[in-house]
């Protein structure tokens, strides 16, 4: 049996992220992807598809599904945007739809459970969900690229958060550049 993972995309602006975790990991494990109804107009309004990947496509409202019970396997999760409501919910437990429950699932198992938030600033409630959502075994990661590998393009930008979510999914890839370090000659001075 392969690799299987749950995607969770909810109402939060960064669909992209979303699209671009499913294209890699789709074309190497099994998925089931979740996407909120807010996160479907969210993809609309930002000109993001997430269809035309082999993925197993799970109703948010389907609290039966099969990825919502602790004795279905899979390898982990990943919440991509998770916005400040999913965070709240997965943080305190309350498993009101199949993305939260799911993420429950995941941290009761003691699966891999990943929340990227896209959200700025941040008050104190989102930090004590943040920190609660750690204390309870999620990675909590903001979706903030790195410039170190001289971004060109979005795309670019893109590449370098997906990277660290399936850096931590435990996935191999090939995307986004990784640190190595600087030579003499291109320290600033």
């Amino acid at each position: 049996m392969g690799k299987e993972y749950v995607i969770g995309v909810t109402g939060a602006s960064g669909i992209v992220y979303a699209r671009r975790l499913v294209e890699v990991l789709s074309a190497q494990a099994r998925v089931h992807l979740v996407v909120s109804d807010i996160a479907r107009e969210i993809a609309a309004f930002e000109g993001v598809s997430l269809a035309g990947f082999p993925v197993i496509e799970e109703n948010n409202r389907n609290l039966a599904a099969e990825i919502a019970s602790g004795s279905f396997r899979y390898d982990g999760m990943a919440v991509v945007p998770c916005s400040m409501k999913s965070l709240a919910s997965i943080s305190t437990g309350l498993s009101d739809t199949l993305i939260a429950r799911a993420a429950d699932v995941c941290l009761k198992e003691r699966r891999r459970c990943i929340l990227v938030l896209r959200e700025m600033p941040l008050s104190r409630v989102h930090l004590k969900n943040m920190l609660a959502a750690d204390e309870a075994g999620a990675t909590v990661m903001v979706a903030s690229p790195p410039f170190y590998g001289r971004p060109q393009t979005v795309d670019d930008l893109v590449d370098m958060v997906v990277a660290r979510i399936l850096d931590h999914l435990g996935v191999e890839h090939d995307i986004g550049k990784r640190w190595s370090g600087y030579h003499d000659d291109e320290k600033v001075h």
